[in-house]
């Protein structure tokens, strides 16, 4: 290669850029958490790490861990954002190639038979073809049939077509817009990955507070039913009234109509993760804990608003959607200014394939072309408008993206503040409801009282154990939203991402 081609190859690849400076401004939320009643002091030091625990620490359960393995290599959604990078990456490495001339070999031949009087194509010394006469010429002519003549033309050659020197860094610009979108959809893919491992924890602890509530129903029908009897037995006897036999048919009745309720809740939580897992859920399954166990979660510290900029993968794809977009803009403007194309090609032509190769049958092409914008009717503004005004909308998504993740840690940390003391008092309250029954119903055997203060009891002591699993799950439920807010979810226990 001539020291003018390397010289043309060298300030293509290394054109002028026309991107704008970064558009992103200040955070636009309190450099703080919010603080007050609600909040638990935050404890600082290693509190500032919570995204980097790997969810097999997090999620302590082996049941759980289990179910969210089988999750990352067989649900279709997170396959989907896989294949979505694997595309961005091919989309960005089509453009990068229009960089570099796109060499290719050709090879053709012309095999004409004309009359002897009809015009014919004479090849010139450069490899063009230009119009002749077959009468009293010497062209590429070889006999044919009777008054005809025989035309025939072959050529071999390596060269390049439309080049583009990218002086202006057009297709750099190009090339970068398409890489930070590969970026991005990297990023959207270990969101993707932390959305999927939040949703099986949370669909596997609604199934735990539905077979637990399912549980609490049967239990307290059995209870109801015998109760029915033997309210019936004292009716009999003439102990009691007709109105309590009706007063505790309702509380059977409303019992049985809750075991209805749960079941069909129990079925449709397993249907719910059947296709979060992307397959049906394993019969061998380990062992795992119950609601109220103390090692189904492990416990979540806290981090700071700053963080989320540099933890959270929804917030670097919008951020490489910004970049994308800036590079874009470069591109825009870049339209404005002359671009320069090359066409080049060398090889050998003759007239007989048995002469292609040898001495004097080289030809080479070598053509420049220069095309400046004069009137495009606006055609390059208008482009370069829509460049600029989308990326004022990526950038208030941007703005949107980091207020979101700030209200919605905010709101974790408001409720994780709060259901401890929740939960205490619905516990607190559980044991009263337990210990009110049971007096109660002393109080009935020992005919100190009727069976309908007994029948009141029983009927708190079962909201109270409803409300008390309620308050377990959410606690629970919340504990796994702070995990996924703060970017947990990626990594495995060792710290490696897993990919589907």
């Amino acid at each position: 290669m001539s020291r003018f081609a390397v010289l043309l190859v060298a300030t293509a690849l290394t054109g002028c850029s026309l991107d704008p400076d970064d558009a992103r401004g200040p955070a636009p939320i309190a450099a703080q958490y919010p603080v007050g009643p609600a909040y638990q002091p935050d404890g600082g030091g290693a509190d500032r790490n919570a995204d980097k625990i790997g969810w097999r620490d997090f999620f302590t359960d082996q049941r759980l861990q289990a179910l969210i393995a089988l999750a990352i290599a067989n649900n279709r959604d997170l396959r989907i954002a896989a294949l979505n990078v694997g595309i961005a990456q091919a989309q960005y490495r089509v453009q990068r190639a229009d960089l570099f001339p796109s060499i290719a070999a050709t090879a053709s031949g012309d095999y004409e038979q004309l009359p002897a009087s009809t015009t014919v194509p004479t090849t010139s010394s450069s490899g063009t073809v230009s119009a002749g006469t077959a009468t009293g010429s010497t062209q590429n002519l070889t006999g044919g049939a009777a008054g005809h003549q025989m035309y025939r033309y072959t050529s071999v050659g390596v060269g390049f077509t439309s080049y583009e020197l990218d002086l202006f860094g057009r297709l750099q610009s190009l090339t970068r817009a398409e890489f930070e979108l590969y970026l991005g959809q990297e990023e959207k893919r270990r969101s993707a990955q932390i959305t999927l491992v939040a949703e099986v924890a949370t669909d596997y602890l609604t199934l735990l507070a539905d077979q637990e509530l399912l549980r609490l129903s049967e239990d307290t029908l059995a209870s109801q039913v015998d109760s029915l009897r033997l309210t019936k037995m004292m009716l009999a006897g003439g102990d009691t009234t007709l109105l309590s036999v009706r007063q505790i048919e309702q509380q059977v009745d409303t019992a049985s109509a809750n075991c209805a309720l749960y079941t069909r809740q129990v079925a449709q939580d397993e249907n719910a993760l059947t296709l979060l897992l992307g397959a049906a859920i394993p019969a061998d399954l380990p062992p795992g804990n119950g609601l109220d166990g103390q090692r189904l979660l492990a416990d979540l510290p806290a981090g700071l608003p700053s963080d989320l900029l540099t933890r959270r993968p929804d917030i670097l794809a919008a951020e490489h959607t910004l970049q994308s977009d800036n590079a874009n803009i470069g591109a825009a403007r870049a339209a404005f200014f002359p671009s320069i194309t090359l066409t080049a090609s060398d090889g050998v032509a003759s007239n007989s394939f048995n002469h292609l190769f040898s001495g004097g049958a080289t030809t080479w092409l070598f053509s420049p072309q220069i095309n400046l914008p004069i009137f495009t009717w606006g055609k390059n503004q208008g482009n370069l408008d829509v460049a600029k005004l989308t990326r004022e909308q990526d950038l208030a998504s941007y703005d949107k993206a980091i207020q979101t993740a700030f209200r919605e840690v905010s709101d974790g940390l408001a409720a994780r503040g709060t259901y401890g003391r929740q939960l205490q008092a619905e516990q607190a309250l559980a044991e009263a409801a337990s210990d009110s029954y049971r007096l109660a119903m002393m109080r009935f055997h020992a005919g100190l009282d009727t069976f309908l203060t007994a029948l009141d009891s029983q009927r708190t002591l079962y909201s109270a154990q409803q409300d008390l699993v309620t308050i377990r799950q959410a606690q629970l439920t919340n504990l796994v939203t702070l995990y996924k807010v703060l970017g947990g979810g990626w990594t495995t226990a060792d710290g490696a991402g897993e990919s589907p």
